[in-house]
Parts: C-alpha cells; sequence; structure tokens
C-alpha cells in the first residue's frame, strides 16, 4: 500500500508578479525548485497565507537568481504581487519508505530570501 506525504514546501514565499495573459502555471526561481526537488512540471499545492485561497497547478522554471514566484494564467486571480504563499508538493510513499522520508524545506523572508532549509 502507498501512502502520499509531504516531499517539498516553499514556505513564505512572496509572488513577486501576476501575468493573467499566460496559458498556466507558477513560474519559481530554479534556485527555490532545486533547493527543495522540484522539477519542471511538477503537480504542486498553492496555499496564499493572505487570502485563504489554495489551488493546483504545476511548476516551470524562471530566470536562475531572479527570486521569482509569478501566479500565471487562472492562478493570476489567486493572489496578487506581495502576497505570501506556501507552495507544496507531495509523492507516494510505500511502508520500507515511510520510516526515513525527510521532506525538503526552505523557509523564506524578505525579499524571498532563503532563512532556513531541511534537511540540508
Amino acid at each position: 500500500m502507498l501512502s502520499v506525504f509531504l516531499k517539498a514546501k516553499l514556505h513564505h514565499l512572496t509572488v513577486t508578479a501576476a501575468e493573467l495573459n499566460y496559458q498556466g502555471s507558477l513560474t519559481l526561481d530554479p534556485d527555490f525548485m532545486e533547493m527543495v526537488g522540484l522539477r519542471q512540471f511538477e503537480k504542486i499545492l498553492v496555499a496564499n497565507l493572505e487570502n485563504g485561497e489554495r489551488f493546483e497547478t504545476y511548476a516551470i522554471a524562471g530566470h536562475r537568481g531572479s527570486k521569482v514566484c509569478c501566479l500565471n494564467g487562472a492562478t493570476a486571480h489567486k493572489g496578487a504581487v506581495g502576497d505570501r504563499v506556501i507552495v507544496f508538493s507531495f509523492c507516494m510513499l510505500d511502508e520500507a519508505e515511510i520510516e526515513s522520508h525527510q521532506p525538503r524545506i526552505a523557509v523564506f523572508g524578505d525579499a524571498n530570501a532563503v532563512i532556513r532549509r531541511s534537511p540540508i
């Protein structure tokens, strides 16, 4: 039997842009994605701390070092520049994998500066 567990989390990331005329997704700095093991086009859940909105989409890589978090397409209606969000991804684990599993988490502060990571 497989169970669903948290794989990765970008915590308190600040939205830097919103592009309504786009096919849809969340653009992220590749540095952020690599930090927690997110892959291009991976399904994600996003929770907006400012308005309570939650939505599913997929991650796409923006420009490295840009610190971008851009709401694209319909997701642009779910938040605004300056909103803080939490980005989650999940994985399926079997019983043998559960005991050793550790999600990769990055916590952000002002200007999307990383203030803490686990595990490193």
